[in-house]
């Protein structure tokens, strides 16, 4: 089972007035979702879901991805660790999941499901790792009865690719 969190591209400061949903792409987020979203078209496992806040930016990183995806509001910019993992279905996932979504939410998720601080309020960014813009956190979990076991697959910034 493999979640995939993938945070947007770099975007545009907030301009007076303007909503935060409708924040775009800079050029160098353009470039940024590109790079990834090419690399992870030949990473992904066939049949990978693929869910996307409905934020114009996460909207624009999925984009050069040139797969299907879903628009999911549980996983807008104010969504929690616990939103994420409800509307991916981790644990119990038939196949990959990508998720296209915002910090610090995704860092909470990473630090939750790689180093179990279940208990550590994840509402600080503090207690969290920080995602890059454009960068992907890919995480597995194998289930052998007595020896479940989740881990961190692979990091990836576009910086690397």
């Amino acid at each position: 089972m493999d979640l995939i969190l993938w945070r947007h591209a770099e975007a545009e400061e907030p301009k007076p007035g303007m909503s935060d949903m409708k924040r775009r792409l800079t050029p160098r987020g353009e470039k940024q979702a590109r790079v990834v979203g090419r690399w992870l078209r030949q990473q992904l496992p066939k049949g990978t879901r693929i869910l996307v806040s409905p934020a114009m930016r996460t909207q624009q990183t999925v984009l050069p991805l040139e797969l299907p995806y879903d628009t999911d509001e549980r996983i807008g910019p104010q969504a929690t660790p616990t939103d994420l993992l409800t509307a991916a279905g981790w644990p119990n996932l038939p196949k990959a999941v990508l998720v296209v979504g915002h910090q610090p939410t995704l860092g909470a998720l990473a630090s939750l499901l790689v180093c179990g601080k279940e208990g550590v309020p994840m509402d600080t960014a503090s207690h969290s790792f920080s995602i890059r813009k454009g960068a992907v956190w890919w995480i597995s979990r194998k289930d052998k009865p007595g020896d479940d076991k989740t881990f961190l697959r692979a990091v990836i910034g576009p910086e690397l690719l």
